[in-house]
């Protein structure tokens, strides 16, 4: 079964790459869902009945269809129409400053910031447009930045074989800008390497002054 499927209910996540695929998930109904936000509405103190959040639980929950829309997309899928007619390219691909909204998968409170991705083809390439719509695929899912970090990489690796992958994401997380600690400004970076990108401190370096080297601005 495609990991983007649904069936009788059921959300099946996304590919596992080399590890066991988690089960699937039974998706409650429309109806139970915007029960369940009532029932928050009344925890915070407020109460569902009352004009301004009589539309509330439908909005949340469409707005829920879209911060999660990832779940239903299979990246790899995405990135498997690849070209072979690139003259004997090969050097960096670069795709940089690509924005996503994500969210915490502790507070479910947004993550927002931005990808860079590289990678050296070995024989062949994808669009663009698809390296963008793999982040999106990941980001529009409860996450940690450190697995999305690693889920890029891996499914461009995965799918296009290339000599080398490179992502570094750099992003604010609002569970520690506007609740706990309340450090505002702060933001995290997470860099994934693989192949060429790992073992010549060269390509490596060559990336990260290609996107501005965040890792000089910010310790992960």
């Amino acid at each position: 079964m495609s990991p983007s499927k649904t069936t009788a209910g059921m959300i099946v996540p996304g590919p596992a790459h080399g590890r066991r695929a988690a089960a699937p998930v039974e998706r409650p109904t429309r109806a139970e869902a915007e029960a369940a936000v009532r029932t928050l509405i009344r925890w915070a103190g407020d109460d569902p009945g009352r004009e301004g959040l009589l539309g509330t639980p439908d909005r949340v929950v469409r707005s829920y269809e879209e911060f999660f829309a990832g779940y239903h997309e299979d990246p790899v899928e995405l990135l498997s129409r690849t070209f072979e007619e690139t003259d004997g390219y090969d050097e960096m691909v670069v795709l940089r400053d690509i924005r996503f909204e994500s969210h915490c998968e502790h507070h479910m409170v947004p993550i927002i910031g931005k990808a860079h991705v590289a990678y050296l083809p070995r024989k062949r390439v994808v669009g663009i447009s698809k390296l963008a719509r793999v982040i999106e695929v990941y980001a529009k899912r409860l996450q940690i930045q450190e697995k999305m970090t690693s889920q890029i990489a891996n499914s461009i690796d995965e799918v296009l074989q290339p000599l080398g992958v490179a992502v570094v994401v750099e992003a604010s997380h609002q569970c520690m800008t506007t609740r706990g600690v309340h450090k505002p400004g702060v933001s995290m970076v997470t860099s994934r390497m693989l192949g060429a990108f790992r073992d010549d401190p060269t390509t490596r370096r060559e990336f990260l002054a290609m996107i501005g080297n965040p890792t000089n601005r910010v310790e992960a």
